[in-house]
């Protein structure tokens, strides 16, 4: 009867353990990132009365005679299953879909989490307002002009500086990919005025300064008298504005990169296919293989303090187009001329408006001046055994000795999920679940009270036997 005592106190124990469980689990069913817990039960040790016996001859076996002393904890688990995604409209709120872990640290300690409510805060810095801790992940860096992001690199806090400006940056190339009405009349020395109008097509594309000014970049291209595939194109930037551009000089570079023709013209020569053939400036240099491209340099009257003006050179590329090929060129066909400049490198100053992240991490600002510039991105860790984690405290995890080393690396590497924007994690916590293993573990403490009750009235029973 002791033995059963016992019993009956082990269950009422770890029954109350148990519902701590499930409170806690009903506590925090709109904690975001939050994932249930789940308790196991086992038995402990058991007293042998007799032990197992083999078969022989006369008898057959004889199994053993024993008596469970109780039972205990097994294992308290943390289910890491995916829960229910709420769209916020918050571009900071971010939820993860699949395996995996935001990845935050608090100075020099690295957290886990799959509560993605972040914001940024005075120093634009992405982090968690509740406590203050920093997202990682990587930023980009600026090497000779062009944005390159190292996810090799140790992850770092990630910036997002709303308000920063976007320096202008001069334009060094132009792309071309007009069409030149291949029924076009030849012009004659006795054309009329209206008809040489009729026969040059002029198309337009706005450039930018290394101030950030915009330039108007205008190219008339002319059928050539006698030719059946020639055009002569004509370039001329700020035709329409009172300071025009000083001296605009277009031809193909030599091996340092001058333009050194001294006209504003070049010819265009077209296959009878329709396609471009070469490009020869005003010096007879040509070009005919691979991508065409003619050097523009012109100079801008720029006043200074105490100066009337003082010339700044601008120089860029034109891109023709690609000998026989028709994609993203120049081209003769018998269709309708068409004005297309469809591309330039150029833009002026700018400011970060806004920003958004995509499903990989990607970070891209947006700047008032149209451009998208990638800051950085977010990191995603994930371990072998993510029920291994120890809970932080604040809906964080820390690695432990049997949960693996966190493997941080981009989104969608290694079986990693992806990151959603615009939306929290839900809890994973069933309510309809809880309240029934709430109703079961309740039965379960009632039972073993009553095994309680049960013996202790057969040892009153035994106190009266002799009065």
């Amino acid at each position: 009867m002791m033995r059963s005592l016992y019993s009956g106190v082990a269950g009422l124990q770890n029954h109350q353990i148990r519902m701590d469980v499930i409170g806690n689990n009903i506590s925090n069913v709109n904690t975001i990132g939050f994932k249930k817990g789940r308790v196991n039960f086992q038995d402990i040790i058991s007293q042998t009365m007799s032990g197992a016996a083999r078969p022989n001859e006369e008898v057959g076996g004889v199994n053993p005679k024993q008596v469970g002393l109780g039972m205990n904890v097994a294992s308290i688990d943390t289910l890491h299953i995916q829960g229910s995604l709420q769209t916020t409209g918050v571009n900071s709120d971010l939820a993860i879909q699949g395996n995996g872990f935001f990845v935050v640290r608090d100075g020099d300690k690295e957290y886990y989490t799959r509560a993605g409510s972040f914001a940024i805060d005075e120093n634009g810095t992405l982090v968690n307002p509740a406590n203050g801790m920093r997202v990682q992940g990587w930023m980009t860096e600026n090497l000779d002009g062009v944005d390159v992001l190292n996810t090799a690199r140790d992850t770092t806090d990630l910036i997002i500086p709303v308000g920063s400006k976007d320096p202008a940056r001069a334009t060094t190339l132009v792309e071309l990919a007009c069409n030149l009405d291949k029924r076009a009349a030849e012009i004659t020395e006795n054309s009329s005025q209206a008809e040489i109008s009729d026969n040059t097509w002029s198309l337009d594309k706005k450039v930018y300064d290394a101030m950030g000014l915009v330039h108007n970049v205008r190219i008339n291209m002319t059928k050539v008298v006698g030719e059946e595939n020639q055009w002569q194109a004509e370039v001329l930037v700020d035709p329409d504005s009172d300071q025009a551009a000083v001296n605009p000089v277009v031809g193909i570079t030599d091996a340092e990169g001058n333009v050194t023709s001294a006209a504003n013209t070049f010819t265009l020569e077209f296959s009878n296919t329709g396609t471009l053939a070469r490009i020869i400036d005003s010096n007879g240099n040509e070009q005919n293989d691979g991508l065409l491209q003619m050097g523009l340099t012109y100079n801008l009257l720029q006043a200074r303090e105490g100066e009337p003006g003082t010339p700044e050179t601008q120089t860029m590329q034109l891109n023709i187009g690609t000998v026989g090929s028709a994609e993203d060129s120049v081209t003769q066909f018998a269709s309708g001329f068409s004005t297309k400049a469809f591309k330039q490198n150029g833009f002026g100053m700018g400011y970060l408006e806004n920003y958004k992240i995509d499903d990989s991490g990607m970070i891209t600002g947006v700047y008032s001046n149209g451009n998208n510039r990638i800051i950085g991105q977010l990191a995603m860790a994930s371990f072998t055994n993510p029920g291994g984690l120890e809970k932080a405290g604040e809906s964080t995890y820390t690695k432990s000795n049997n949960s693996g080393d966190a493997d941080i690396s981009r989104a969608g590497v290694a079986g990693k999920g992806s990151f959603v924007a615009g939306a929290l994690e839900m809890s994973n916590v069933d309510l309809a679940e809880q309240f029934t293993d709430m109703i079961v573990t309740q039965r379960g403490f009632q039972a073993n009270s009553r095994t309680i009750t049960t013996s202790d009235q057969m040892l009153q029973e035994l106190l009266t036997l002799k009065r």
